[in-house]
C-alpha cells in the first residue's frame, strides 16, 4: 500500500485515549479532523530516545506558535496501547495541548500505509515518523521519513509550512 500523500483524503479510523476522568476513550480520527486544520504526527514507539527528547518536546514547546497559526488540533500517534500513551503523557507536565493517541494493533498506522516494520529488531510492527498537515481531512503537508530518522517530521519543518 502506498502512504498517504499530499491531496489524499485521510481515511477514518479509531485510536484510543484515556479522557480527564481517567476513562478509556475510543475517538474517530475524522471527529477529531473533520473542519479544522490539524497536525497528525507519529512515532515509532512511546519512551524511545528520540520520540521522548526531539520529537514529542518540539511538538509541546510550538503548539501556542502552530495554534497562533490556525492549528485547531495536534494528534501524536503511536503504535502503543492507551496505558503506555498515558502514562508517556504524564512525563509531559507542561503540555496542554498535544494529544497522545493510541494505534494498539497499528490499524490505522495501515490504513496510513505508514508500517515500519522492526521485527528484526524485536519491536514488531510500528509506526514510521511522519507528521501531516491536514485541513479538513486533506493532507496539505506529508512529511514522512523513511526509517526511524528524524528530520522532516519536526515542528519547526511544520511551521515553515504555515
Amino acid at each position: 500500500m502506498a502512504p498517504i500523500a499530499i491531496g489524499d483524503v485521510i481515511p477514518d479510523g479509531t485510536l484510543a485515549y484515556f479522557d480527564d476522568h481517567d476513562q478509556l476513550q475510543h475517538v474517530s480520527v475524522h471527529s477529531l479532523a473533520t473542519g479544522k486544520k490539524v497536525i497528525l504526527f507519529g512515532v515509532p514507539g512511546a519512551f524511545t530516545p528520540t520520540c521522548s527528547l526531539n520529537h514529542v518536546p518540539g511538538f509541546i514547546e510550538k503548539a501556542e506558535e502552530l495554534k497562533s497559526k490556525g492549528v485547531g488540533e495536534i494528534l501524536l500517534m503511536s503504535v502503543n496501547d492507551p496505558f503506555v500513551m498515558k502514562a508517556w503523557a504524564k512525563t509531559y507536565p507542561e503540555n496542554k495541548h498535544v494529544k497522545f493517541l493510541a494505534d494498539g494493533s497499528a490499524n490505522y498506522t495501515h490504513a496510513l500505509g505508514l508500517e515500519l516494520d522492526s521485527t528484526e529488531r524485536g519491536f514488531g510492527i510500528r509506526s514510521r515518523r511522519f507528521a501531516l498537515l491536514l485541513d479538513d481531512l486533506k493532507v496539505k503537508v506529508a512529511n514522512i521519513e523513511s526509517g526511524g530518522e528524524y528530520t522532516a517530521s519536526s515542528a519547526e519543518e511544520i511551521l515553515k509550512t504555515l
